[in-house]
């Protein structure tokens, strides 16, 4: 009975003819890319001040209930601390700009994945830099910057007073050797990059004590390979040493000199100028203070880091420190040893990734995808 089956089968189904065959196999020629094998996962990827990188995933960050105590996102030495920490899908892009004005990309997925209690990995050792050159400003693009939308930018600002204001889209086609973002002279480095929607206003800060804000619409979007157009006027040896943009007009700025004195003024007595000009007072330069060496924007209950040219690390609340006005030398913002400098001061970002939840849920908040 089997074999008569068999031969049923055979003569209703069998091939027509020897080596032929009733359907035809198609091989598929579709490649694979290693992202392609990598699951949409919101990820809290953080940045210390040395320029130590890593990745973890969001969900090991539970939601705690107002008050909570938070978990440490990452370990940092006593000379280090996280300067950025945001959260991004591993498919998001995230733009890292040098000193030398190129633009180099990473993904998410290729940050590498750490425990709460390790470092990561230098972002220096991720690119092809040249000698000298040196990862200074990252913009993570999430949400709808995903895309790269036209109607945005990356502003961008130089030591020799230089802006530039260039079309996100323009930054859309990966490279893997990066490219240039802002073409420098001699002797010119970036200094800032910010995106931006075309609705805020932009403040330079120089060394000099001077500050200009204006409209970014004063700026035209420029390509890749300009060199941009004069955002301040400087004085002969001074730089731009801060580029701001401004948001929130509840905010504070914060300015320091080298010898350790500084003060934090409302942003809104930092009127509009004209862009190309020498710009107001921001603190009175004098011998007791010295030139100026850093600028920041802050809330009241904002802490920051200063830090000298000896290792010395000092971290307060802004709280603590006058507001004054634009035209004052400031107060004491760390006592120097005889010789010591103060060369910067940042901001801190805190170091948890934890979302504030009133019923103490577990569902992590997630990045859009």
């Amino acid at each position: 009975i089997i074999g008569e089956e068999l031969s049923a089968v055979r003569q209703e189904f069998g091939q027509t003819k020897l080596g032929a065959r009733r359907s035809e196999i198609e091989h598929s020629a579709q490649d694979l890319s290693t992202e392609d094998l990598i699951t949409p996962t919101d990820m809290v990827v953080t940045l210390s001040h040395t320029g130590y990188i890593k990745s973890q995933p969001l969900s090991e960050y539970r939601s705690q209930k107002r008050g909570g105590r938070g978990k440490q996102a990452t370990a940092t030495k006593e000379d280090d601390w996280i300067d950025q920490l945001f959260i991004a899908n591993t498919h998001d892009y995230i733009l890292c700009f040098s000193n030398r004005g190129r633009l180099y990309w990473l993904k998410v997925w290729e940050v590498p994945a750490g425990s709460r209690n390790s470092r990561g990995r230098p972002i220096v050792n991720m690119f092809p830099l040249q000698d000298g050159e040196k990862i200074n400003v990252v913009l993570p693009l999430t949400g709808e910057m995903r895309t790269f939308p036209a109607d945005h930018y990356v502003f961008m600002a130089t030591s020799m007073g230089t802006v530039k204001k260039t079309a996100l889209d323009e930054f859309s086609n990966p490279r893997k050797g990066g490219i240039i973002a802002v073409n420098l002279d001699d002797g010119d480095y970036l200094i800032g990059a910010a995106l931006t929607d075309g609705q805020h206003d932009v403040m330079l800060f120089s060394d000099g004590g001077k500050a200009v804000r204006f409209d970014e619409n004063d700026v035209r979007p420029l390509g890749r390979q300009a060199r941009g157009v004069r955002g301040m006027m400087l004085e002969e040896g001074q730089s731009v040493i801060a580029m701001l943009v401004a948001e929130d007009e509840t905010q504070s700025v914060l300015t320091a000199t080298e010898n350790g004195y500084g003060k934090r003024t409302s942003i809104v007595e930092y009127t509009r100028h004209g862009r190309g000009t020498k710009g107001m007072i921001a603190i009175q330069q004098s011998e007791r203070n010295g030139r100026v060496v850093a600028a920041t924007l802050v809330h009241a209950d904002d802490e920051i880091m200063l830090i000298t040219d000896t290792g010395v690390l000092v971290r307060t609340r802004v709280s603590e420190i006058r507001e004054l006005g634009r035209a004052t030398q400031g107060v004491t913002l760390i006592s120097l040893d005889e010789g010591a400098k103060l060369s910067g001061l940042q901001r801190i970002v805190e170091n948890d990734a934890n979302a504030s939840d009133a019923d103490g849920t577990d569902t992590p908040p997630a990045a859009d995808n």
